[in-house]
């Protein structure tokens, strides 16, 4: 038995200095790899660091023709029937082409045929009524997209016919669809008759209305003045003289849209909303749509463009022939070339402008706007700053076809037109004084950079009726003058003799931020110059809307965006039948008067010509004398672009342009390492200081287990 048990006691002991031997060595070797592997892990990570850089585009994309920009506030809708805001058409323009579009370099902007084989002449059908005559192009498609499988299995385009341009103007007469532009489709024979018809069957028929709006428009419709005599032929017909009709068949609004697109595309069973899923038939596609991160378009191959070189087609090919300087600037070089130059088209949503401003120094969006924040260091003296240039940056800059204004209430009783010649004197010569008050450049120099130009009338340049050498008599500051008006007025020093104290005027505004006070406290401060006691009510654009339509304004300031490029776009906010008060239209001043109206009708249907520049001048003599609007300025736009891109100038209008511009991948890259080459010697100094620290203490460790 005492064997046995020292056996036992022998084997436990050896069993426990051999575990001990055992387990020593394995610690040392997992110590040995963990430090081993700590370090590798480390130098490779510094390695990894030292040769990266900070590009956020796959290397694959280096070599590749992609214009890369920013978006701050995403688009709301893509349906071309509503889409009526800048950051909707610069998508809409490029995915939905049109039967007309604009020339890329003529100024002022000329029309030419884009699906359209030609420029319709007009026909005066001799009752009042005109008709223009449309024939499309052959052979022209769609985007490939799945919804075109409701036509047939498996199928993915199908070609375009006159048939989708009519069904898409029946879209914007539906009531339900709500097109901003129902007003100047209109004058289309039959339009507002369609769109009666259309909603009274929908309220009487509850099965009528279920049915898909093909079905319905097929129904209902269709509507008289659209005509389709022929699949690749259309004729609009006018109940009356509009010849700006042809500026809305170069908008997205008459783009040819596919009903299987709205068919498909309702939002149902896991399918987009046709506001977010565009089918066009333009230059670009739209492949990537996460509007709070990232859009991407394509170049399409179904474009007839790309299909059709041998066309020569109007913009398909980059035009050889503009305006003077464009040679000069190098925008004819590319003359002849096919389009779209670039192959694809990244915009990433970028909310704080000093982030995009950065990742364009850095190369990496191609375009850049200035705000406020970089504006001295871009520009000094009006022009592009000596550090821009010397790195390749070019500015670009014009005046937007906008106009900023401060008008009258001219149904109020104090500035507005009077009722007794009495009145009508004295509250004109109000406003013609209140108006010499108003210093646009200054306005500009303290608020925009000097970004403008000080307006002269309601005509911004490049549109028709523009004189640069124009000069309003009462929008000149002087004070002298605008004090002696108050007198002959019956206000001197601007008291009111009913009530002994400084005339008391009210000043609207949609505008109420902080900036936007400070801003409409440039003009009270103007006015009191003249004792005149002008109060600030800045409300939301809602309220400030309501208040416009009741009527319950005297001075507001507002402004006007072109829909289109032509001297009727805005000298009709001017014009009676425009009056808030009595029609509901844009004319907000609710200015009124017979000879400018009698010159306004026959302007507007007037050829570009001496006869109509003579209206013109007429009609601006009238505003001049009557001030229902103090002129404020045009905004001018700056944009920055690198010397990789080529082939920009600006429209001033939400035109697509997308496939004029080209883009130079080589000396983008060369660029971007030059600019972003990483500072690796503070990962080289970290990477030896592991070393040095690590490998000796993995040393004097073996040694102490040895």
């Amino acid at each position: 038995m005492g064997r046995s048990t020292v056996r036992r006691v022998h084997w436990r002991s050896t069993g426990r200095i051999a575990a001990r031997r055992s387990r020593g060595v394995a610690a040392t070797r997992v110590a040995l790899a963990a430090d081993v592997s700590l370090a590798g892990v480390l130098l490779a990570v510094l390695a990894l660091l030292g040769a990266c850089g900070n590009d956020p585009y796959p290397p694959a994309d280096e070599g590749l023709k992609v214009l890369y920009g920013s978006f701050v506030e995403p688009p709301k809708k893509l349906d071309p029937a509503t889409s009526y805001s800048t950051n909707e058409h610069i998508f809409t323009g490029a995915v939905y082409a049109t039967l007309l579009e604009y020339h890329f370099l003529k100024r002022p902007l000329e029309l030419m045929p884009s699906l359209a084989t030609a420029l319709p002449g007009v026909v005066d059908l001799g009752d009042g009524r005109t008709r223009y005559r449309f024939e499309l192009r052959p052979d022209l498609l769609f985007h490939e997209d799945p919804c075109f499988e409701l036509a047939g299995d498996g199928r993915r385009t199908r070609p375009i016919t006159m048939a989708d341009i009519a069904f898409q103007l029946m879209r914007v007469a539906d009531p339900k669809v709500s097109s901003p532009v129902t007003d100047p489709f209109s004058h289309i024979e039959g339009f507002q008759d369609f769109s009666k018809r259309l909603a009274e069957r929908r309220a009487a028929d509850a099965a009528f209305s279920a049915r898909p709006v093909h079905e319905q428009y097929a129904e209902v419709g269709p509507i008289p003045g659209v005509a389709t005599p022929s699949s690749h032929v259309l004729e609009i017909t006018l109940a009356k003289p509009y010849p700006q009709i042809l500026y809305w068949f170069a908008m997205q609004f008459t783009s040819p849209v596919p009903w299987e697109a709205i068919a498909y595309y309702d939002g149902q069973e896991g399918r987009d909303r046709f506001d977010d899923h565009p089918v066009g038939s333009g230059p670009f596609q739209i492949t990537r749509y996460d509007k709070r991160a990232i859009i991407v378009l394509e170049r399409s191959a179904s474009w007839h463009g790309v299909r059709h070189p041998e066309w020569q087609a109007p913009g398909t090919v980059y035009p050889s022939e503009g305006e003077p300087e464009d040679r000069e600037q190098g925008l004819l070089d590319d003359a002849g070339r096919g389009l779209p130059m670039i192959d694809r088209i990244e915009v990433r949503r970028e909310k704080e402008s000093i982030s995009r401003f950065t990742k364009f120094m850095q190369g990496y969006y191609d375009t850049s706007t200035i705000t406020v924040d970089n504006f001295d260091m871009a520009i000094r003296n009006d022009a592009l700053s000596p550090e821009m240039e010397a790195v390749g940056i070019r500015l670009d800059k014009d005046v937007a076809p906008v106009i900023s204004y401060v008008a009258f209430n001219m149904n109020d009783p104090v500035v507005g037109r009077g009722k007794s010649k009495t009145e009508q004197d004295r509250n004109r010569r109000l406003r013609q004084a209140m108006s010499l008050v108003i210093d646009s450049q200054e306005y500009l120099r303290i608020f925009a950079n000097g970004r403008g130009l000080a307006a002269q009338s309601p005509l911004p340049p490049n549109i028709y009726g523009y004189e640069a050498d124009y000069r309003n008599p009462f929008r000149t500051p002087d004070l002298e003058r605008a004090k002696a008006l108050m007198t002959e007025a019956g206000y001197p020093g601007g008291i009111d003799p009913k009530t002994g104290d400084a005339l008391r005027i009210t000043l609207d505004s949609a505008n109420t931020t902080t900036q936007g006070l400070i801003q409409l406290k440039f003009f009270t401060n103007g006015w009191k110059k003249l004792g005149l006691d002008v109060r600030i009510d800045a409300t939301n654009y809602n309220q400030f809307q309501e208040k416009l339509r009741n009527g319950a304004h005297q001075v507001f300031d507002f402004g006007w965006v072109a829909d289109y490029p032509d001297p009727e776009n805005f000298l009709f906010l001017l014009s009676s039948k425009m009056g808030n008060d009595a029609f509901g239209g844009p004319n907000s001043a609710n200015f009124s008067d017979a000879r400018f109206d009698a010159l306004f009708d026959r302007m507007k249907v007037e050829p570009n010509g001496p006869r109509r520049m003579a209206h013109i001048r007429a009609m601006l003599e009238i505003l001049e004398r009557e001030r229902p609007w103090i002129e404020l300025f045009f905004p001018e736009n700056y944009s920055l672009l690198h010397g990789w891109v080529s082939n920009v100038k600006s429209t001033g209008m939400s035109l697509p342009t997308y496939q004029y511009i080209d883009i130079d991948p080589a000396l983008r890259a060369e660029r971007r390492r030059a600019w972003n080459d990483p500072i690796v010697w503070p990962a080289w100094v970290l990477a030896a200081v592991a070393v040095a620290v690590l490998v000796p203490g993995i040393r004097t460790y073996l040694r102490e287990r040895q």
